[in-house]
């Protein structure tokens, strides 16, 4: 099993992180947005330092913490325990098939069992990737700086979890 992820719009990243592919050992979930179009899996979360310099207005904002979204699809055998936001969390992803394109996606949190999983296909999309400072115990609801021009003009901090073309859309 490994933590790196490669996404299917690696494209977004980029900027960022160049072309290696995304480690998911210690990252901080900040949410879970299940939607039954699909159906898909959509986390929020706290990416790691990025190994590139970040854009000058980031660095203008003294922006510290990068976050995006990870949109799993054809999500199936979902399981979802007692979770609370916030907590760093480490993901175990495995291919099942590579003829299929499916793999299982397992989310603990401090060596315990994982508290979420389900099987997804292996294309999965990154986006609403932003940059902030973080407030106090972690907080991420201070202003965002965001790498798309669209979402920079829609929002100045991340929307609340019931905005679905926020969480819905990549």
């Amino acid at each position: 099993m490994t933590a790196e992820l490669s996404s299917r719009n690696s494209e977004v990243l980029a900027p960022l992180y160049g072309p290696a592919p995304l480690d998911l050992s210690c990252v901080r979930l900040r949410s879970v947005h299940l939607d039954w179009h699909g159906p898909t899996v959509t986390l929020r979360l706290d990416l790691p330092a990025p190994p590139l310099p970040l854009p000058d207005e980031w660095a203008a904002a003294d922006v510290d913490t990068v976050q995006g979204q990870l949109q799993f699809l054809a999500v199936e055998d979902l399981e979802l325990d007692d979770w609370e936001p916030g907590p760093l969390v480490s993901f175990e992803l495995a291919v099942l098939s590579e003829s299929r394109h499916r793999m299982s996606v397992a989310v603990s949190h401090g060596g315990n069992p994982a508290f979420l999983r389900f099987t997804a296909s292996t294309d999965v999309f990154v986006g609403h990737i932003s940059g902030f400072r973080t407030g106090p115990e972690s907080a991420d609801n201070w202003p965002h700086q965001f790498l798309s021009r669209l979402d920079a003009r829609l929002h100045t901090t991340v929307p609340d979890p019931s905005e679905k073309t926020f969480y819905e859309s990549l």
